[in-house]
C-alpha cells in the first residue's frame, strides 16, 4: 500500500497543479465559433469592501433628484450638474461654481453586506452618530472638515450624501427625498 502511494504521489501533485493552474492558453481569446468556458472566482480572491466612490463624468441632469430642491435643501444656487457612468442610478454631483461640487449623491445597488460597507466608509461607526431616517434605513451621520455625510442602507440599497454645508439636517433631507424619488 505504501508503494502504491508513493509511485501514484507525484503523479497526483503534478495532476493537482495543473487543474489549479488551469489548461487555458491565455494567448487565445474567445471567438463567436470557439467555447468559452466559465470559471467561478473564489471567495477568498473576491475584492473586499466597497466599490469606488464614483467620479463625476460627464454633464447631464440628475434623474432622480432636481437641483431645484438641492438649492432649496442646501442653500445655494446650483450652476452644473455632473453625472458617473453608474447605472441604473448614476451618482449626481451638484456644483456651486465651476469648480466646488457643494452636493453629491451616491446610490448604490448590490447586495447587503456591501450597501454596508459602503455606508460604513462614509460615515465611520467610531466617528459618526447614528442615523435611521427614513424609516428602515440604518447608518450614520457626520460633520466634519468641510461638511457634512448623511449615508444610509437597506438590504442592498444605500445613499450617500455629501455636503459642503455643516448641517447633517440638510444631507438628510437629500437622503429621504431621493430615497422616496425611487421608491427603495
Amino acid at each position: 500500500m505504501n508503494r502504491a502511494l508513493r509511485n501514484a504521489l507525484p503523479s497526483l501533485l503534478v495532476l493537482g497543479a495543473l487543474t489549479a493552474c488551469g489548461t487555458a492558453d491565455p494567448t487565445v481569446t474567445p471567438t463567436a465559433t470557439s467555447p468559452t468556458v466559465a470559471r467561478s472566482t473564489p471567495a477568498a480572491t473576491a475584492p473586499a469592501g466597497p466599490p469606488p466612490v464614483p467620479e463625476p463624468t460627464a454633464d447631464g441632469t440628475c434623474p432622480y433628484l432636481a437641483s431645484t430642491v438641492v438649492a432649496e435643501s442646501n442653500g445655494q444656487l446650483v450652476r452644473n450638474v455632473r453625472l458617473s457612468a453608474d447605472q441604473p442610478d448614476p451618482a449626481c454631483f451638484f456644483y456651486a461654481n465651476a469648480t466646488d461640487v457643494q452636493l453629491s449623491v451616491w446610490v448604490f445597488h448590490g447586495d447587503a453586506k456591501t450597501a454596508k460597507a459602503v455606508v460604513d466608509r462614509a460615515t465611520p461607526v467610531a466617528e459618526s452618530s447614528p442615523a435611521s431616517a427614513p424609516e428602515g434605513w440604518a447608518g450614520g451621520s457626520l460633520a466634519a472638515g468641510e461638511g457634512a455625510v448623511y449615508a444610509v442602507a437597506k438590504d442592498g440599497d444605500a445613499v450617500v450624501v455629501t455636503s459642503n454645508q455643516k448641517q447633517t439636517i440638510k444631507a438628510r433631507r437629500i437622503a429621504e427625498t431621493v430615497i422616496g424619488n425611487l421608491g427603495l
